[in-house]
């Protein structure tokens, strides 16, 4: 004991089952997510298998970015001084001139191939009268969405986490009734694609003025609106 203070050594025993314990939440939090989404997946016809599947794919597929076209600028604002160099500081970044737009593999692409599949599975089993529902729930999601969503320059678009999913499921309740297929197929389908026509594709008149080298359609700022409407509406399913 020194001056009152008492110490002790717990040797490495303890820190080793602290490491433990610390890697075994990295582990167990990831794989409760995975689970707790894939189990909702299944609410729509998925297998557990193709639940994961689905899931892992838009997880892993957000990192993924596919090019479509090329925005090129007339002009650029430039502050005074703002390229300036002196010899001492660093020269100010460039201009950007050229806006890539870009379709993102994990919050657009999949998704809209899953729509298609659910939908053209509900229409298999209950016929087209679940068409009405769902166009008029993408048309409410997209102008909630539209209006909701701030594009923001330098920045980019940044959609709501979410409203759209919420606005999706609301339409999936309403338009047919009460819980069920039907209203999950309908509240994934105008989630899906309300979100990207509201958030993206209405918003890429504008980027012109954003000056970010890239736009990505259900990519950074719109994906976590598209996937978290794609769980909520398989929770009414």
């Amino acid at each position: 004991m020194t001056d009152g203070i008492r110490l002790y050594s717990g040797g490495a025993l303890p820190f080793i089952a602290i490491l433990l314990l610390i890697g075994l939440v990295i582990v167990i939090i990831p794989l409760l997510f995975l689970g707790l989404v894939g189990a909702a997946f299944t609410r729509l016809g998925f297998s557990w298998t193709a639940a994961l599947a689905v899931v892992l794919l838009m997880l892993f597929g957000s990192f993924i970015n596919i090019p479509l076209s090329t925005v090129r600028r007339e002009m650029v604002r430039a502050g005074h001084g703002e390229f300036a160099y002196d010899g001492a500081n660093a020269p100010a970044s460039a201009p950007v001139w050229d806006t890539v737009i870009s379709l993102n593999l994990g919050g657009a692409l999949i998704p809209v191939i899953v729509s298609f599949y659910l939908l053209s599975r509900a229409i298999s089993l209950m016929g087209t009268s679940i068409l009405i529902p769902v166009a008029t729930g993408i048309v409410i999601v997209a102008v909630i969405a539209y209006v909701a969503t701030r594009s923001v320059p330098g920045y980019g678009i940044r959609a709501p986490l979410f409203i759209p999913g919420l606005a999706a499921l609301l339409c999936g309740l309403l338009f047919t009734g009460g819980t069920g297929l039907t209203a999950g197929v309908t509240a994934f389908v105008s989630g899906t694609a309300g979100t990207l026509l509201g958030a993206g594709i209405a918003r890429l008149p504008a980027i012109k003025d954003l000056e970010v080298p890239e736009v990505s359609i259900g990519g950074a700022g719109m994906f976590g609106a598209v996937f978290l409407a794609c769980v909520l509406s398989a929770l009414v399913a």
